[in-house]
């Protein structure tokens, strides 16, 4: 009866640690930042009836403009248009002192990877939602989670660091990359996206 005792206890106490990690590990390893200030996507695109490409516009040479400038922002938003202390806040601290809100970038690539939006959006016809997920229907922005290793956001790896998710969307890692073109058939060689 004594050895099954032990077993026993070493298993609990090993399951209990390996959930431990598992839970405590994300905490650990990703450094958790506020954007400077909140922004509701919704508002912007239900309401206002805004697309994404709006704001985050393929440029005529091909070139994606990611996080727009506050030039464009200042275009609707020279004086607040609604009611919220966070849209206050923008208007006073960045467009009348001409000042770019200096936002965490939640998707920014590795450097040795090349991503090019006007080939996914334009000719391929990607949804934003497919790597994006449901970023464009935010009433509010989530903290920057930055991985203290390397470097990168949480959003290249995926909401899991078990790559299980129920929000549909996995991450944006090669893997993710290269499961999409096999799906609909593109060819990938190493060049395309690594240069």
């Amino acid at each position: 009866m004594i050895p099954y005792r032990g077993i026993l206890l070493f298993v609990a106490g090993l399951g209990t640690s390996l959930a431990a990690g598992w839970i405590g590990l994300p905490a650990v390893l990703y450094e958790r930042t506020p954007q400077p200030l909140q922004f509701s996507h919704k508002t912007h695109s239900g309401t206002a009836g805004m697309k994404c490409e709006d704001c985050h516009a393929v440029r005529d040479d091909g070139t994606f403009s990611g996080i727009p400038a506050l030039a464009k922002c200042a275009e609707c938003h020279a004086e607040p248009m609604g009611t919220t202390a966070a849209e206050k806040q923008f208007v006073e601290k960045y467009v009348k002192t001409n000042r770019e809100v200096p936002w965490h970038v939640y998707s920014r690539q590795p450097d040795n990877a090349h991503f090019s939006h006007a080939n996914h959006v334009k000719l391929g016809k990607v949804a934003c939602e497919t790597c994006h997920g449901g970023h464009g229907k935010t009433e509010t922005l989530r903290p920057f989670e930055r991985n203290r290793i390397s470097g990168y956001s949480r959003d290249i790896w995926g909401p899991s660091l078990a790559r299980i998710s129920s929000s549909g969307r996995q991450g944006m890692k090669m893997d993710d990359c290269m499961s999409c073109h096999k799906e609909r058939g593109v060819s990938d060689s190493c060049l395309d996206c690594h240069k």
